[in-house]
């Protein structure tokens, strides 16, 4: 009879270790495919995330012209018959804030950020919140399409579309750099002219 309660505790002794060890290796696991994914996820997004790039803002020169009969929208940008005077005021009142990854406000705005109250704001349109998905919400035509309120895709070193801005006319474009926030660039600065990856017409 002793030897039975014996063997008895030893067994259950060795089913508690047992249920011990496949917890701790659950858990371990659970941890370890956490971990994983984790890192899966940082690496996908580092596929898309915006590089630092520095430069000097693009400071438009209207004609002399121009200036005299007040044909100079709040840009600076010589107008033009048929321009759209409310994107350029809007625009304007973005210019000189800073950039923020995953900003959103006036405290700071990335640059998918900045296209997104852009086009709320003008065209009442809601656009995806990445660079990238924004694709999902145009048509994409050639840089010899493009026209005032276009949306400018641009990839990084990976090939990945990574950053936007809106297309204004004459080369000019307005974005949020990561290096000197909002501002008006050109599309023929090396940078830009090299990363341009497509043209998107909002729907």
């Amino acid at each position: 009879m002793g030897v039975d309660i014996k063997g008895w505790k030893i067994l259950a002794c060795l089913a508690i270790v047992a249920c011990s060890v496949m917890v701790t290796s659950c858990d371990s696991l659970k941890r370890f495919l956490a971990k994983d994914l984790e890192e899966e996820d940082f690496s996908l997004g580092e596929l898309y995330v915006d590089e630092y790039v520095k430069e000097v803002p693009y400071v438009p020169t209207p004609s002399e012209e121009a200036v005299r009969e007040g044909r100079v929208n709040a840009l600076g940008i010589e107008r033009e018959p048929g321009d759209n005077e409310a994107l350029y005021d809007a625009i304007q009142t973005w210019i000189g804030t800073p950039y923020k990854y995953g900003g959103n406000d006036r405290k700071g705005v990335d640059c998918s950020a900045f296209v997104g109250h852009i086009y709320n704001d003008v065209y009442k349109k809601k656009l995806h919140r990445v660079a990238n998905d924004m694709q999902l919400d145009a048509d994409l035509i050639s840089k010899s399409e493009l026209r005032e309120g276009d949306i400018v895709f641009f990839t990084n070193s990976k090939g990945k579309v990574s950053h936007v801005g809106i297309y204004l006319k004459n080369g000019m474009f307005a974005h949020s750099s990561t290096s000197r926030g909002v501002i008006i660039s050109r599309l023929d600065d090396s940078y830009w002219r090299k990363h341009f990856y497509k043209g998107g017409r909002v729907r």
